[in-house]
């Protein structure tokens, strides 16, 4: 399975930055503006803006605008997709230690007098 495999690219790259976590985790909470959004970062919104956009393009956030303000909203379905992602990943590796792990008892037991 791929797993939208350039969608997951994107989105684990807007991950990557704590500036763009940190919109996700107020975003949580619900809709905020974008001024809202930008009040806790000490930067400039044309600097804030490249954050949002890259969120929106990774499929992470939603904007829309009405009259003067953009509000942001959480794309549910992407962390669907990661959670997903992160579950076949969990899975595949405990199978691996389990493995591993009978593999050392079974030599253990093999090697004791």
């Amino acid at each position: 399975m791929d797993y939208h495999s350039e969608s997951l690219t994107g989105i684990f790259q807007a991950l990557a930055d704590p500036t763009r976590r940190a919109v996700l985790g107020r975003l949580g909470h619900g809709p905020a503006s974008i001024s809202d959004l930008a009040k806790p970062f000490d930067m400039a919104l044309p600097s804030f803006m490249k954050h949002i956009r890259l969120l929106e393009e990774s499929g992470l956030i939603n904007t829309h605008k009405q009259g003067r303000i953009r509000t942001c909203t959480i794309e549910r379905k992407s962390f669907a997709m990661v959670e997903d992602w992160l579950s076949t990943q969990r899975a595949l590796w405990e199978g691996r230690t389990d493995r591993l792990e009978h593999f050392v008892i079974t030599r253990d037991k093999e090697q004791s007098p």
